[in-house]
């Protein structure tokens, strides 16, 4: 059937799921995954459920509707809030992390839910991180100082904006105010979240969640700036002030004398 071949493949997008990571929730084979997004194969009653109750969608949604973007729902219980994470993956169907450099952040706007835009981008590999969607994004300013203009802040992806926890740092993509990083405040009744920089200098904010294109939760960072020594906290500047404070000693005693 035609219309599970191409659901399928969009929901596991929507997701951000690798045909593996599919597989893995499913408890099936991969070569599986991809005979049914290929139509080569169709599956069973059981799987179908299986797929459906992940998706809080219906068996008829799954079968007999064509879900994308632009689909809403027309059974009970299913979800409109879809959207398809474009990823790459490497040759080993491992999902890349994407770098989205501050020259490439206005076009990121238009861009992000592009397949061939997202294949444009570079990308590279971090292996300690764990099963997930990530994507790095260069942030520019002193808005989020300590960590400098020019440092990568690398995210993971956040499907749910509910899912943002106050306090935490996030890279928030919201087409008023572009690819910021900022730390997340409280969240409104009326479905805004307030966002705080941490360089006092810079006044926070609130946006509404209807401006939020995408949210990415800040796993690490990749900085070639070094930080500077914090002042007398090294054993140099301990050593200095213990001699600092013999000279003043004998200096008391000479002076009784």
């Amino acid at each position: 059937m035609r219309n599970i071949s191409s659901n399928l493949r969009y929901l596991r997008k929507s997701k951000g799921l690798t045909q593996q990571q599919f597989a893995d929730i499913m408890e099936i084979k991969r070569s599986l995954v991809g005979a049914y997004e290929e139509d080569r194969a169709e599956p069973k009653y059981d799987l179908l459920k299986k797929i459906a109750e992940y998706y809080n969608l219906s068996i008829d949604n799954l079968v007999n509707e064509q879900i994308n973007e632009k689909w809403k729902p027309t059974s009970k219980g299913a979800s409109s809030n879809l959207r398809v994470l474009s990823v790459t993956v490497d040759s080993e169907d491992r999902e890349n992390i994407e770098l989205v450099p501050v020259k490439a952040s206005a076009g990121y706007l238009n861009g992000y839910a592009d397949p061939e835009y997202i294949s444009e981008l570079p990308k590279f590999q971090l292996p300690f991180l764990k099963q997930g969607s990530y994507r790095a994004f260069e942030i520019k300013g002193d808005s989020m100082l300590p960590l400098p203009s020019g440092t990568m802040i690398i995210g993971e992806y956040v499907e749910d904006w509910s899912d943002v926890k106050q306090g935490e740092t996030y890279v928030f993509i919201t087409r008023s105010e572009g690819v910021v990083y900022k730390r997340a405040g409280a969240k409104q009744k009326n479905k805004a979240i307030r966002l705080i920089s941490d360089n006092a200098n810079y006044a926070p904010y609130t946006v509404e969640v209807e401006d939020i294109m995408e949210i990415w939760k800040s796993k690490a960072y990749i900085s070639t700036v070094f930080p500077d020594p914090v002042p007398d906290a090294s054993m140099e500047g301990l050593s200095s002030m213990l001699a600092q404070m013999q000279k003043s000693i004998t200096e008391l005693k000479q002076g009784k004398n």
